[in-house]
């Protein structure tokens, strides 16, 4: 018994090599969609009206095609049969003898096959109309890319800590300046002091240093606002910064990165007290 049928031909005996069948590499470069995409490609091809189909000539070259098709061996679709036996039909409509009574009631033969390809030809013009369209993953490529979440780390200030300490000795020193005086005063709280600072520095401005020292407190009073100024500085309430070696220090409100409202800084504040 034949393991394989090749042209009508029996093959009992495996090849050698491979084997490759006469009509395996040709290439049939005419694609169509449908034998209505066949009439209208053959109407086009000669520039002819569709109104006025010469179904004679065109019938003939559709059945060449059908014949050169079956030649290459590809598979017909029944339709295109079909096709080919309507023009048949209507070429042999039209050949036949008419009266002069019915020519005018008569309907012509042709009119449901030009309806036909009026309307596949819109179909095939709007179709194309939307193929040009730009398409996703046709014309335009999304990225799939996963995009890593990013982490903000706080740079500490740049200010050095000599920086700072020379810059408290120059307050006391301008506090010194100022005559002593016995007056019982209320005790000075830090955490007040820290109220008081955020207060003026208010905005993003920034506020020099040593304007956020009152020389007439005295010793006692520059130190709670020195004191109060690190508990701000620790907490990252406030930022400092100095544009050079030995040159001013400024200083202004932290900006709120999670958008906490104003009171974001007493409640800091509050809590550091309550710790306290």
């Amino acid at each position: 018994m034949p393991f394989a049928v090749v042209d009508g031909e029996a093959v009992t005996q495996l090849p050698q090599d491979l084997y490759i069948p006469p009509y395996a590499l040709k290439v049939f470069l005419e694609a169509f969609e449908g034998p209505l995409d066949l009439l209208l490609y053959l109407i086009r091809r000669q520039n002819l009206d569709i109104l006025k189909i010469p179904i004679a000539d065109i019938t003939q070259q559709y059945v060449d095609y059908i014949e050169m098709m079956q030649e290459l061996q590809l598979e017909l679709a029944g339709e295109y049969l079909l096709m080919a036996a309507m023009l048949a039909e209507i070429k042999s409509r039209m050949l036949l003898p008419r009266s002069e009574e019915s020519e005018d009631d008569e309907e012509d033969p042709r009119a449901e096959l030009v309806r036909r390809l009026q309307e596949y030809e819109r179909y095939k013009q709007a179709a194309e109309e939307l193929n040009e369209l730009p398409r996703m993953e046709r014309d335009i490529l999304q990225g799939s890319a996963e995009v890593t979440e990013r982490r903000v780390d706080v740079k500490p200030p740049d200010v050095a800590m000599q920086d700072l300490l020379m810059a408290f000795k120059d307050v006391l020193s301008r506090a010194e300046m100022f005559a002593r005086h016995h007056i019982q005063r209320e005790p000075l709280s830090v955490r007040q002091r820290m109220a008081e600072v955020l207060s003026t520095l208010g905005g993003e401005t920034f506020t020099e240093f040593q304007n956020l020292f009152d020389p007439e407190e005295g010793r006692m009073g520059v130190a709670v606002t020195f004191i109060a100024l690190l508990e701000l500085l620790r907490e990252r309430l406030i930022e400092l910064v100095q544009a050079e070696p030995f040159s001013p220090i400024h200083v202004r409100a932290a900006t709120v990165a999670d958008g906490a409202g104003d009171n974001a800084d007493d409640a800091a504040i509050d809590e550091k007290a309550a710790a306290d």
